[in-house]
């Protein structure tokens, strides 16, 4: 390969590993993907997956609570704001114990 093309290639390669380190890859059920954006690059907890967690389990991630991952739940239907309000407390409840 010529020198040009290696580096568009490493160019691409780089691209592609920093879009994925900017954004969480949340699978939930029905086989569906959403992206939520990261607050820095980093690879922690960029494949996650709601399958067999409860809402609680899943907001208990403060990094994923952060990158707006209760929103996303209610949009795709997993809980509503009452459920989410509720959660919310009782996650705060627990961090001041």
């Amino acid at each position: 390969m010529r020198r040009i093309t290696k580096a568009i290639v490493w160019i691409g390669v780089g691209g592609v590993l920093y879009l994925v380190s900017c954004h969480h890859f949340i699978y939930l059920e029905g086989g569906k993907v959403k992206l939520l954006k990261k607050k820095q690059p980093t690879f922690s907890r960029t494949f996650f997956s709601t399958s067999l967690k409860s809402n609680e389990m899943i907001l208990s991630d403060e990094v994923l609570r952060e990158a707006g991952i209760a929103e996303l739940l209610i949009e795709v239907g997993r809980m509503s704001e009452k459920d989410k309000e509720r959660l919310m407390a009782k996650i705060e409840r627990k961090k001041h114990k």
